[in-house]
């Protein structure tokens, strides 16, 4: 009893330091020491000698389970530089990992994702369940943080910095499910006309065909920027995922004066905006042109004024050369 009630108090600590540090705008997890994060790489080895491509080549032991080995397999550069790049994989994988093979059941033991999170967790579950990942049938249960979020693999926000390369990542998330039938078909639902057979996948590219140059649109932003609802000043990103009758279809949401992408995409890039040479949503304009959002007011007068000039100039000379056709025509008579 004494230590379920140390636990408790433990953890209400922890959650109010979290909260006073949001409060206070640090957010970012504090620098790992050094030593630690080496000790921490060095114990990964002893899981990295399976749990890659040169493991399953030339496994260190004859009687491991290839088949399975080969859906489990990580790349150590990438784990190095994802946002859990420094930690021993048994803070979360626990340990039942410890030896091998590895106790059975050790997939139940792999420690969920609010054990470290669990401030932003709970802001986050009421939003994902009014997602439509969470309102269809069947499908809420199967899903989890890592669902969307590859822990051996993303890197945060502010830590890619390049727009184009957290549209990329955050995509992927998006894509691998909804351009593959086959992972498609691990989450999808019942079809409603058709009991006890999945549902079909759309086909991406039809949803979207409302879409111009949708290919592009993916490379540049994300598949949230439309699908989740507006975000409010000093908020993340919505976990409420909308279905394709929500979903933004108003162009001008990003392409004006007031993008939405300020406050989504480039929200992180925002605050060391340089507004260089007048242009409005400079920061957007730092990686890529949005038609409608990186405008220039000086360039826009300037050229609407040689605009009204040439048509002037057209009129004039039309009126020069009707004066002088009259002329003519009266000299004649």
């Amino acid at each position: 009893m004494f230590q379920s009630w140390r636990k408790t108090i433990l953890t209400l600590l922890i959650l109010g330091l979290t909260r006073a540090l949001a409060a206070h705008g640090g957010t970012e997890a504090a620098a790992i020491d050094p030593a630690v994060a080496e000790k921490n790489r060095k114990a990964n080895e002893a899981c990295f000698a399976c749990h890659t491509e040169a493991g399953l080549k030339n496994p260190p032991r004859t009687d491991m389970d290839m088949k399975k080995l080969a859906e489990t397999l990580r790349d150590p550069k990438v784990f190095a530089g994802s946002n859990h790049g420094t930690m021993d994989c048994r803070q979360c994988h626990g340990q039942g990992y410890n030896d091998y093979p590895h106790s059975e059941g050790s997939k139940n033991e792999i420690s969920p994702c609010s054990e470290c999170h669990a401030t932003r967790v709970a802001r986050l579950e009421p939003q994902y369940d009014k997602s439509v990942h969470a309102r269809l049938e069947g499908v809420k249960a199967k899903f989890t943080c890592a669902t969307c979020h590859d822990p051996h693999v993303n890197l945060g926000a502010t830590l890619l910095k390049d727009p184009l390369k957290i549209a990329v990542q955050d995509n992927q998330a998006c894509l691998e499910c909804h351009d593959s039938d086959r992972v498609f078909a691990k989450y999808a639902p019942d079809d409603e006309k058709k009991p006890g057979i999945k549902k079909a996948r759309p086909d991406i590219d039809t949803i979207h065909d409302w879409l111009p140059n949708t290919k592009l649109h993916w490379k540049a932003v994300r598949c949230v920027e439309c699908h989740t609802p507006e975000v409010k000043a000093n908020r993340p990103l919505s976990h409420e995922i909308l279905d394709k009758e929500k979903a933004e279809k108003n162009c001008l949401s990003c392409h004006s004066a007031n993008s939405s992408l300020r406050t989504r995409l480039y929200r992180h890039l925002v605050k060391e905006e340089v507004a260089q040479f007048g242009f409005t949503n400079s920061v957007i304009l730092s990686s890529s042109y949005v038609i409608g959002a990186t405008r220039n007011p000086t360039l826009d007068t300037i050229v609407i004024a040689l605009v009204g000039l040439t048509l002037a100039g057209v009129l004039l000379h039309g009126a020069i050369r009707i004066i002088f056709a009259i002329r003519r025509k009266g000299r004649k008579q």
